[in-house]
């Protein structure tokens, strides 16, 4: 049976294959996400990181969050691209790029985090649950 969610970088380069659905969906406003995301949020969606397999070789960026977790961002070396995130209190989970999913991925964000650091001129969807900072993590999976 194929993988529910499969993926690569612009360049091709870096591929996954993921096996599960996600835990959460999230766009989030922090100012690192829109730092990667060159102003805007970025858009997510949390796995198991077991479920999560990734073909190629990946580069990363570490920086410390407000709770004093570090913070790696996973990128393809040759173009760039985002791939996932992940928290060192939460290596069981991995936070994939909605942008390296193939097309049809059919994921959308349940939530808005982080609103208190979007800019002023940020729309953002009033359907959506929102979080002013970190929401609460994920329900565990069975």
């Amino acid at each position: 049976m194929p993988a529910p969610y499969t993926g690569r970088c612009a360049c091709g380069a870096v591929t996954l294959e993921i096996a599960g659905e996600p835990l959460a969906t999230r766009q989030c406003w922090c100012r690192q996400c829109q730092q990667i995301a060159a102003g805007g949020p970025t858009h997510n969606a949390t796995f198991k990181a077991d479920d999560v397999a990734v073909t190629g070789a990946l580069a990363s960026a570490h920086w410390e969050a407000d709770s004093g977790n570090t913070l790696t961002f996973s990128f393809c070396p040759i173009c760039g691209t985002q791939i996932y995130g992940q928290s060192s209190g939460r290596m069981h989970l991995k936070t994939v790029r909605f942008g390296v999913l193939d097309e049809g991925h059919g994921l959308k964000p349940e939530m808005v985090i982080w609103t208190d650091d979007a800019p002023d001129w940020a729309v953002i969807d009033p359907a959506l649950e929102r979080f002013a900072r970190q929401p609460p993590p994920p329900p565990p999976s069975s």
